[in-house]
């Protein structure tokens, strides 16, 4: 992840130019002019924006600053104003004002304050969301001398470019390769076409069907020697198609967004509160590592696996999750050979080996026998998949207590109790050094500042020295939390085995009852809530929103899939059948031709979206080869 996030700074930012006049007598005085928090990273030199000015003044001096939020509006996000560039004098000539051109971050609404160098006074503010490669002018005028009062006005030199045209060409190509594999699904349907396919695929087979004396092949026997039909045989149904499906299209988004989405801000993870496309498919993948968890265990216990065998399996499984993680998927590759002096050790896989441990410990603890079955007797027939269970609720709640208490009473030194906020330039910069508050804290007095993320999401707009690591030590109770919603989901479909309606009622429901809890914990705001939506944090209402859209998600593949098997769930399922293989293999070999190579143009969306989407396309493709070969790496 490091050398990643050190790619995704280099993101595209609008030419911003400031062109300053005044009328005052005093040469040397001029204005400030603070803007928003922007990510000002090394970048290409911008092209020179052509601005023409009426200009009535002697020389004066002018700095332009820049602060900044996520929103357009410093109330709901306060950060403290960043100096951003400095107006040289004009020396005299009116025809040579002074100018700077700056870039400035196009992914958020920015504001920009203009204030007086004497007495620091505001003069003019300006709200705009700037587009990708425009090229603006902001014209500063003054209109009376004695009230010192100016204009600002901004040109817009030339529009941004549309940027959303690559997403919209990927999609019909995609769309395009789509109907050509109906049209030829449709026509392997006709028994000429298909004889002639199988004709040509395979003469030797048809040669020797003649000279037996066998005659052509008929539809039985080219149906028997074509592979892809087993697919959809009662054999292979007894898997659900639909857990694998939901895995796979978890696990392929997260493997386009980790090589760089196209560099599109929205395939980015958050700075801080709220979602992006990429802070949705983490929790997606643990939800239905929990549902496998219920499905895996009673398998094996009703094939007569003792208690002691079952949980010899579930730690050698966590243990190289684990081991995979830190020794294998570990981003401090990027910094030269691993060394404990800057190991770190929380990350994906670890996190998911250590909530694998806990669920599946748990599971195997207090299932009870003949409660799938529905031999045992349960006083609310409604909740039979629920109240035999309820060690299990009362576990997770004391853990969710436990989060609690830790998160808003743990005394965090020079921080306000109970903060969740990024730090750095954010609250106006009362708290630089409180990033992730108490869990932040308990990771760097555990594990040490130099075995945790060095380069969090935060850092871009909040511009936050302190590392901080999303998979740290506190949030994890929440993934457990998170697998815990999806081993009910692997219970339901346990309890009402075949009973279609039933399960995808109870889908719903618990969707319902998810979003209730967090419009409930947010306020049906991104800043304003209890506890807001926040990835970095996994905090309770980003697991509760997370485990809603994956209820209902899994209700429509499920409906898709197994119900109306309207869809066999490719190209997802083959990478969801081969998933933890697809993961390691891709961060291992992300650097490697023909998963990455030099572009022409590294500030083109195009070109990005092109490599990633390659990519991302070549491990479905190898995850299909893998399946047709029956190869698949379990731990």
């Amino acid at each position: 992840m490091g050398c990643r996030e050190a790619v995704l700074k280099l993101y595209l930012k609008a030419l911003f130019v400031l062109t300053c006049s005044s009328a005052l007598d005093n040469p040397g005085r001029g204005w400030n002019a603070p803007g928003l928090c922007t990510q000002l990273p090394v970048w290409r030199k911008p092209r020179p924006a052509s601005t023409k000015h009426d200009f009535r003044s002697r020389d004066f001096l002018c700095s332009l600053q820049h602060a900044g939020t996520d929103s357009a509006s410093l109330s709901r996000c306060p950060c403290l104003y960043q100096f951003l560039a400095f107006i040289p004098p004009s020396n005299g000539s009116l025809r040579k004002p002074g100018t700077a051109a700056v870039m400035v971050d196009t992914q958020h609404p920015l504001t920009l304050l203009l204030n007086g160098s004497v007495g620091d006074r505001e003069l003019c503010k300006i709200q705009y969301h700037f587009g990708e490669f425009g090229n603006y002018s902001l014209v500063v005028k003054t209109l009376s001398t004695s009230a010192k009062t100016v204009s600002c006005d901004l040109v817009i030199n030339e529009g941004p470019i549309n940027s959303y045209l690559p997403i919209l060409f990927a999609f019909l190509v995609y769309m395009g390769i789509l109907a050509v594999l109906i049209v030829g699904r449709l026509f392997m349907k006709i028994d000429p076409v298909r004889n002639w396919v199988y004709k040509k695929l395979n003469p030797r087979e048809t040669d020797r069907l003649i000279n037996s004396e066998l005659g052509s092949p008929n539809t039985t026997d080219s149906v028997s020697s074509d592979p892809t039909p087993r697919l959809w045989s009662t054999a292979s149904r007894q898997r659900l198609r639909s857990l694998d499906t939901f895995r796979g299209l978890s696990l392929i988004i997260m493997v386009f967004v980790n090589y760089g989405g196209g560099k599109y801000w929205f395939f980015k993870h958050e700075s801080w509160n709220g979602l992006t496309v990429a802070d949705l498919v983490f929790p997606w993948f643990v939800f239905i590592m929990g549902t496998s968890i219920s499905l895996s265990l009673s398998s094996m216990l009703r094939w007569g696996s003792s208690k002691r065998k079952v949980l010899g399996k579930i730690l050698w499984r966590s243990f190289l999750l684990i081991l995979l993680g830190i020794i294998v998927v570990n981003p401090n590759y990027c910094l030269g050979p691993l060394s404990w002096d800057d190991l770190r050790i929380p990350g994906v896989l670890q996190r998911l080996g250590f909530t694998y441990l806990v669920v599946a410990a748990l599971e195997l603890l207090f299932t009870r026998a003949g409660a799938e079955s529905g031999t045992l007797e349960s006083p609310c027939p409604a909740l039979r998949d629920i109240l035999p269970y309820w060690p299990q609720w009362i576990f997770i709640l004391m853990l969710e207590l436990i989060w609690l208490c830790l998160t808003f009473l743990l005394p965090v030194p020079g921080c306000p109790r109970g903060y969740l906020g990024p730090g750095g330039i954010g609250d106006f910069g009362n708290y630089p050094n409180c990033t992730g508050g108490a869990a932040g804290y308990i990771d760097r007095l555990l594990l040490g500042e130099k075995h945790i993320y060095q380069h969090p999401s935060s850092s871009v707009i909040y511009q936050t020295t302190m590392p901080y690591d999303p998979e740290g030590i506190l949030g994890t109770i929440n993934t457990i939390f998170m697998a815990f919603l999806g081993l009910q989901a692997g219970k339901i479909i346990l309890f009402y085995k075949d009973q279609h309606k039933q399960i995808m009622s109870r889908f719903f429901i618990w969707s319902i009852v998810m979003g209730i809890i967090s419009a409930i914990l947010t306020k049906c705001s991104k800043e304003e809530g209890f506890i807001p939506i926040n990835k970095n944090l996994w905090s309770i209402s980003y697991v509760t929103t997370m485990s809603c859209f994956a209820f209902i998600l899994l209700l429509l593949i499920y409906y898709l899939v197994d119900v109306k098997r309207l869809w066999s769930g490719a190209p997802f399922f083959y990478p969801g059948m081969n998933s933890i293989l697809v993961y390691t293999g891709h961060e291992v070999f992300e650097n490697y031709f023909p998963f990455k190579w030099k572009m022409q143009d590294s500030q083109s969306h195009a070109e990005h979206l092109t490599q990633n989407l390659t990519a991302t396309t070549l491990w479905v493709v190898i995850s299909y080869l893998l399946y047709r070969r029956r190869i698949f790496w379990k731990i």
